[in-house]
């Protein structure tokens, strides 16, 4: 008797509202939003291509350090010294000789303000397994899987162009993520303007973020460029209780950057909100009981549903209920027997476990009789008849 039945939920009977936005048009070769609270996707551009990440790759070798700070194997007092390797780098740099011994947390402020190539070096000569740059990429790469990016692979500590060296943007966003997250006593750090280490480098003390300053949130994360990779940036921005965090690449101006960076802040907090669209214990659809003391049992919300949608309505939510049956009594209230599926158009499904409202007993001998009697005649009715 099993069939996989499909009941279709009007607006009305699941009290979903309409959704409908624009997406954003961007010029960026690829590009990523996410809503932090709610998970939801808001833009996905190329998002899983692997591209030249110039310096915004910075971010794993901050990630994998601030994991070593945490673990004791690396202290924030701690000097570390400066390796020819190292001082050899160009670019945009902190300006380290052989004769400094640095301290780590003015590394992590080179780097994360000052976007210093020479910093990147000096500490993944410190954290690498073999004691070099190139050691510590393979690492680099090899924790990146671990966390669920999986179109990353490094060939270097600071994203100084190499063959090979990749991430995408859905992979940038997941670390930008995982920063803000996991390291909260840290990230106060990528919002700072200004670094001036040593008085060396009066040329090169401003942080690069363009968001920063503009009184919109932004408080994070790190920008990049090179001739191969375009402009880019890993930017994070709050309000009230929202985090939208975002990568967008390949653009081919610092200015075009600015502008369209600060355009998918204010698109992502104005054009969507949270919103509850299903409430706990709301009867959202029956479903059909077999040899059940009753034929049908209320299907129900475990909990409120809210997801971020679109602040304007056009058109209504479309959502299913979808459950394997009949169902076979007993029934007990509040076990799983279906999930409706939310569909808002142009973002992600969401798919929510729908419990039965109450019990169900299976059905004494007379309730058994008429289900199969009524099972029987259905049957029958169905069969094509003989034409005298």
């Amino acid at each position: 008797m099993s069939q996989l039945s499909r009941f279709l939920a009007s607006a009305a009977t699941v009290a979903l509202i309409a959704t409908q936005a624009s997406a954003f048009d961007t010029t960026a070769r690829a590009a990523f939003v996410l809503d932090q609270k709610t998970g939801t996707v808001l833009l996905a551009k190329n998002a899983d291509e692997a591209l030249p990440p110039a310096s915004m790759s910075k971010l794993m070798t901050l990630y994998i350090t601030f994991e070593a700070i945490r673990d004791g194997r690396l202290q924030l007092d701690e000097r570390l010294p400066v390796s020819q390797h190292a001082q050899s780098y160009g670019g945009s740099t902190m300006f380290l000789d052989t004769t400094d011994r640095v301290r780590v947390e003015d590394l992590l402020r080179g780097i994360i303000v000052l976007s210093g190539n020479d910093a990147c070096a000096v500490l993944a000569e410190a954290l690498s397994p073999d004691g070099t740059e190139t050691g510590f990429a393979r690492l680099m790469t090899q924790r990146a899987q671990q966390i669920g990016m999986t179109s990353s692979t490094f060939k270097n500590a600071s994203g100084w162009p190499a063959d090979g060296h990749v991430m995408s943007v859905r992979d940038l966003t997941l670390l930008a993520n995982r920063i803000i997250s996991d390291f909260p006593d840290f990230y106060p750090m990528f919002a700072e303007q200004k670094f001036e280490f040593d008085g060396r480098a009066p040329s090169n003390v401003n942080n690069r973020n363009p968001l920063l300053g503009l009184g919109i949130g932004a408080d994070g994360l790190k920008t990049g460029h090179t001739e191969e990779a375009g402009y880019g940036l890993v930017g994070s921005a709050t309000s009230g209780d929202r985090r939208v965090i975002f990568t967008i690449t390949g653009l081919s101006t610092s200015g075009e950057r600015a502008e369209q960076s600060e355009q998918i802040v204010n698109w992502a907090f104005r054009q969507f909100a949270e919103k509850t669209i299903v409430t706990k214990g709301a009867t959202i659809a029956s479903a059909e009981v077999w040899m059940g003391a009753t034929d049908r049992v209320d299907l129900v919300a475990e909990e409120d549903v809210t997801m971020l949608l679109p602040t304007l309505s056009a058109n209504g939510l479309d959502a299913e209920v979808v459950y394997t049956g009949p169902i076979e009594a007993p029934v007990r209230q509040g076990q799983k027997l279906a999930e409706l599926i939310i569909r808002p158009e142009g973002l992600p499904e969401r798919r929510v476990q729908l419990v039965a409202a109450g019990n169900v007993e299976a059905g004494g001998f007379v309730d058994r009789m008429l289900t199969v009697s009524r099972v029987l005649a259905k049957r029958y009715s169905e069969q094509p008849q003989e034409s005298m």
